[in-house]
């Protein structure tokens, strides 16, 4: 008892606060690992020995990252132990001061003593055991009350000293860390393992859920600096996950999570290979195969390596920052979950004169982010060009679980409608962080089915853009451009020829396009998609020779788009 009455809980603060400038340290020093030494050599610098000297820089930016999340989880602890602990000693001290004021002893143990009742004011006659409880007199009862809340609270501390004690104990590493895959799997397993602590210490309820980017953003401004790093440190995924706010904040809480989700699927995948079930074939007069549990762990082999191989290509991005020309990589959004998802930024689109967000179709998932991002770095370099002394951003945004077939799944609408409020949200969530609508000029380019969700996202009033882009569009479930929130004259259309693109003709078959206002019931039930006369779009030129080469370096195609993306209308090619 009396250890918990002296108890010094500034020296817990004290220690939490030391182990928070630690954490601004390391993340300093990854930063400038990252955004400054690595890229300028990337710049400057090429052959054996510059990867050498990168592969050094990239594990020194591994130890910062590291040593930057284990320290938020000791400051985290520290400062929910002190904070429980506070609150018993609190307790104790309340009961201590009644006794004090009864004139009652409490020694060492938290037995309570009290001083003689005078005779006269105890009952001749106490009662039998089935008149019920035995009479005690109000001296007693108080004191009893007393010792029980003294009890509590030293029980608590115990509790709470013991519990801590077995979480802080989990954070160890090893002299001579090298980090690893098991390492980035152990950050995630630590962060598992402290999680009721850390909810105690951290309000994880006062994450925003459900909320809109302006109050994602007001929540986050609200927070203190350390709670700030804190949340980065304990709740990446959710942090990083959260429109509205800054992207570089984002950026860091994602970077995080693309470490660890590496590491898990690398575990994964070394797990399944150990258990690989025996490959039986049959061969019978009448059909040929293997057998069914091989091709199952097969299929979830595929999946977790292609999943991998996007995470790869995602992490190369972000290290090839300052390489050929391209600007710094800031990373949205990154989950491994159905399909996997990653949204990249070249450039930081909260300081953007012009924005571009590129929503790609039919077969985009994590696994093939690699061209979808060249599409986007090609579209940055050609942009960039088109605007001297103005900032741009392209944004590759694998946000939504697309379809993954031609047929049955690209002739649903459902996958357009499911991903449209993702959509929203983000380009919502961008707006909030450049400073509102009128801070950056923001383009939405959906190419394939993509054009079809941008569709589904612009048909409300809702979407946060100034120019649409529709390539190689099957439809995007309206039958006029002026049905699109943007208006018809900030809506442009991009196809090859049928011969070379045979998606927009496919579209009107599995009725992606739609009707405009005027269309008579009586007229052919054809839709209008995006390349149609009909549907009223600024169609472009392009050189494209098939449904993918819109993006080709030095192409008509390309050059049109920098030339919207960059609000220089009136260069446009013409279709």
């Amino acid at each position: 008892m009396r250890q918990l009455q002296d108890l010094d809980l500034s020296s817990v603060d004290k220690a939490a606060e030391e182990w928070g400038r630690m954490m601004a340290r390391l993340g300093a020093g990854q930063d400038r690992v990252d955004r400054e030494m690595s890229a300028k050599l990337r710049q400057t610098w090429d052959g054996g020995a510059a990867e050498k000297a990168l592969d050094r820089l990239d594990r020194l930016s591994q130890n910062f990252q590291y040593g930057y999340q284990e320290s938020g989880y000791v400051r985290t602890l520290l400062n929910g132990c002190a904070d429980e602990l506070r609150v018993q000693q609190k307790n104790l001290k309340a009961a201590l001061e009644e006794a004090e004021s009864h004139k009652f002893t409490v020694d060492d143990t938290g037995k309570v003593t009290y001083p003689p009742i005078p005779e006269e004011e105890i009952p001749t006659q106490l009662g039998t055991p089935d008149d019920g409880p035995a009479w005690q007199h109000p001296t007693q009862v108080r004191a009893q009350d007393i010792a029980d809340r003294i009890a509590k609270a030293v029980t608590k501390a115990t509790e709470i000293d013991r519990r801590y004690a077995t979480s802080l104990k989990q954070l160890t590493t090893d002299d001579g860390l090298k980090i690893s895959a098991a390492t980035w799997a152990d950050v995630a397993k630590d962060r598992k393992a402290i999680s009721k602590d850390t909810e105690a210490a951290l309000d994880l309820a006062s994450i925003p859920s459900g909320s809109t980017p302006a109050q994602n953003a007001a929540w986050w401004k609200g927070l203190s600096k350390e709670d700030q790093q804190q949340y980065l440190a304990l709740h990446p995924e959710r942090i990083g996950a959260l429109d509205g706010l800054p992207s570089a904040v984002r950026d860091d809480a994602n970077r995080v999570v693309l470490r660890t989700s590496r590491s898990e699927l690398e575990m994964k995948i070394a797990e399944l290979k150990k258990n690989e079930p025996k490959q039986e074939f049959y061969d019978d007069w009448w059909v040929v195969g293997s057998n069914t549990e091989h091709d199952k762990w097969q299929k979830e082999l595929d999946e977790l390596n292609g999943k991998l191989r996007g995470a790869d290509a995602v992490q190369k991005r972000l290290d090839d920052a300052g390489t050929e020309g391209l600007p710094d990589a800031y990373l949205l959004g990154f989950d491994t979950n159905k399909l996997g998802h990653a949204v990249v930024a070249n450039g930081n689109p909260d300081t953007a004169d012009h924005t571009a967000v590129f929503v790609p179709g039919t077969g985009s998932n994590l696994a093939g982010a690699n061209g979808d991002m060249k599409r986007m770095a090609d579209l940055w370099q050609e942009s960039s060009l088109k605007a001297p002394g103005q900032e741009v951003s392209t944004i590759t945004w694998i946000g939504y679980d697309a379809p993954q077939s031609i047929v049955p799944e690209a002739m649903d609408k459902s996958y357009a409608f499911d991903g449209a409020p993702r959509l929203n949200g983000f380009l919502d969530g961008l707006q909030t962080a450049q400073g509102g609508p009128d801070a950056s000029h923001t383009t939405v380019i959906g190419h394939s089915y993509g054009s079809t969700t941008v569709g589904a996202a612009s048909m409300h009033g809702d979407l946060p853009a100034d120019d649409i882009i529709a390539v190689g569009s099957p439809g995007m479930l309206v039958g006029e451009a002026d049905q699109l929130d943007v208006g018809g004259e900030h809506v442009w259309a991009q196809t090859a020829p049928l011969s070379n693109d045979k998606v927009p003709l496919g579209g009107k078959i599995a009725g992606l396009g739609g009707f405009g206002p005027d269309h008579d019931p009586w007229d052919p039930p054809i839709v209008n998609v995006p390349s149609d006369e009909a549907f009223g779009a600024n169609r472009m030129a392009t050189d494209s020779v098939d449904h993918s080469g819109y993006w080709k370096e030095g192409s008509v195609s390309l050059e049109n788009q920098a030339w919207v993306v960059t609000g220089n209308y009136d260069k446009v090619i013409d279709d």
